[in-house]
This record gives C-alpha cells, sequence and structure tokens, in this order.
C-alpha cells in the first residue's frame, strides 16, 4: 500500500490531523537516512515503511484514551515503532509517552527525532530489569516473546495497567506455551496492516493487599 492510501486511512479511520500527518513524513525520511549508517528497520522493508510499520503502529491508537493524564510505556522502542507514532497524535500535553530501549545509537536517533519534530516524550537508556515504570498504558512491538513480556508486567511494573503487545502469526502460539501460572485474561484483536497478526491485549491487575 502506498503512502497516499495510509495518510488517507490515518486521516479517515484513526483521526490524524494534518500537522500529524506532516511529522510522520519527517519521521519516516528521518528512519530512512539513519538507516543508511545503523539497523533501525529491516532493509528489505525500507520501501514500505508507512504501511508496515507507521500504520501498524498507528492502529494501536484505538486502545488508548489520551485524554487522561496517564502515561504510556513503550519498551524497546527501537526506531520509536510504535512510541514516535504515538506521540505525534497525542495533543495532551498531560499525557505522557516515555520510551525505552538499551541500545544507545537507537536512543540517539529518538532523541534527534523527538526534538526535531518538537514532540512530547522521554527517552530512557537503559535495561528494561533496572528500570521503575509506573505507567497506565504499556506496549510492545517485535520486542520479546510473550512469556518474558509478562515477566517484566509482573514483576517490574508496580501499578495496574494495559498491556498492549503487537504479535505476529506466533501470537496464539505464545499464548497457548504460556506457563499456568502467568496466563492472564486477555483479548485477542485483528491487525489491520497483516490478516495473521494479532494485538494481544491484557489488563493488569496488581496484588494490593
Amino acid at each position: 500500500m502506498n503512502q497516499k492510501k495510509v495518510e488517507n486511512i490515518l486521516i479517515r479511520d484513526l483521526n490524524f490531523n494534518s500537522v500529524a500527518i506532516n511529522k510522520l513524513r519527517i519521521f519516516h525520511d528521518e528512519i530512512l537516512l539513519f538507516n543508511k549508517r545503523y539497523n533501525l528497520i529491516s532493509k528489505n522493508t525500507e520501501g514500505d515503511i508507512w504501511y508496515r510499520h507507521i500504520l501498524d503502529s498507528a492502529q494501536l491508537i484505538k486502545y488508548i484514551d489520551f485524554s487522561n493524564n496517564d502515561s504510556l510505556a513503550d519498551l524497546g522502542s527501537g526506531a520509536g515503532l510504535p512510541g514516535i507514532v504515538l506521540s505525534i497524535f497525542n495533543d495532551n500535553e498531560k499525557f505522557h509517552v516515555k520510551l525505552y530501549d538499551k541500545s544507545n545509537v537507537k536512543c540517539e536517533f529518538l532523541n534527534k527525532v523527538v526534538k526535531k519534530l518538537d514532540i512530547k516524550a522521554k527517552i530512557i537508556n537503559g535495561l528494561i530489569n533496572q528500570q521503575n515504570i509506573d505507567s497506565k498504558y504499556v506496549i510492545c512491538r517485535a520486542f520479546r516473546k510473550l512469556d518474558h513480556i509478562l515477566g517484566i508486567s509482573r514483576e517490574i511494573i508496580k501499578v495496574n495497567h494495559k498491556l498492549i503487545i503487537l504479535k505476529g502469526k506466533n501470537a496464539l502460539k505464545e499464548i497457548n506455551e504460556l506457563p499456568e501460572k502467568v496466563k492472564y485474561r486477555y483479548e485477542l484483536n485483528k491487525s489491520i496492516t497483516n490478516e495473521e497478526s494479532k494485538i494481544i491485549i491484557f489488563d493488569i491487575k496488581k496484588d494490593t493487599k
């Protein structure tokens, strides 16, 4: 799907405004420029960034309420997918987006993009298990296997949160392979960019006893 068609979907179905679309264009170009030196995304997806990466990330706005004064944590943000895309959409100054990544190079890119686009996002460079995460929304895309992500949710994130995970064709397989002790109720939604991909949503309630 070409750029124009993706832009139409972003505007018509996901309520991105013209300012956000322009920032996405700049973001797209920055990814390509940086990708010449470092591997932010796979080289074979460079020609389809709008569909494979931007729209894939943008669809998550349907599961996030940006009107409240909450925060969102993007684990393993990498090239800012989906964190930067969601930051571009967000126009609530009191809603905070936090991008976590252990790679110095990727955090360098994220910092550059955040400044260039003048968007509200905080970059946290370091290992996830060394962080203190207290966000209401926790999102992951191309991060780690499901059992590992749920381990992070259980052991590191100390508040009630909605865990939103973009997964490929092995989503159900990973769910079925979870140990009984880490199984939670979940919601499974279809991805709009790939019929085999899924969006898994866990509503995690922490033990307050």
